[in-house]
């Protein structure tokens, strides 16, 4: 099949194998999604098609078997998902991780980075400096800046003026 015979077998089948693939899902998007692709595969066979040896039901019954998979596929995906589902609750973030997102977004960019990278994804000073592409003592500076700022801000006693003694522990 040349080309040009295939766009004007394109333009004719495509459809009557929507309406007929339709009927099969009850899907109009899923219908046209799975002969098109039934399409881009005779296209790819085109050469070995012949107008006279009835190409429509060659790719009407690889869409249908599209159909069918991708169903098949979709009951599977959903009877995992009923099997493994999510716990019925989930705690939300308890009082001293919502105070320390708070703390770090007060930080500067720069320091908020470091520490993050740092502490809490178990980055070298090397390595933050790295994928920074700041130098090294820099990195060593926006730490030491970013852990006063978060202990001020996580112990606001520290921030009234209280000195280390005064304080009840």
């Amino acid at each position: 099949m040349t080309e040009e015979e295939f766009d004007i077998f394109y333009a004719s089948a495509f459809p009557r194998l929507v309406g007929r693939v339709y009927a099969v899902t009850g899907d109009l998007a899923e219908a046209q999604d799975v002969v098109q692709e039934a399409f881009v595969r005779a296209w790819d066979r085109r050469r070995e098609m012949l107008a006279d040896e009835a190409p429509e039901a060659w790719v009407r019954t690889v869409a249908v078997r599209l159909a069918v998979s991708r169903w098949r596929r979709a009951r599977r995906w959903l009877e995992l998902v009923r099997h493994h589902a999510a716990p019925e609750h989930v705690p939300g973030p308890g009082p001293e991780h919502t105070a320390l997102v708070q703390a770090l977004r007060r930080l500067p960019q720069a320091q908020r980075t470091a520490i993050v990278l740092h502490h809490l994804c178990d980055m070298s000073v090397e390595q933050v400096a790295s994928e920074t592409g700041a130098a090294v003592g820099t990195v060593k500076a926006r730490l030491s800046r970013g852990r006063a700022a978060l202990a001020v801000h996580l112990d606001p006693g520290r921030n009234s003026g209280e000195k280390e003694g005064d304080r009840v522990r």
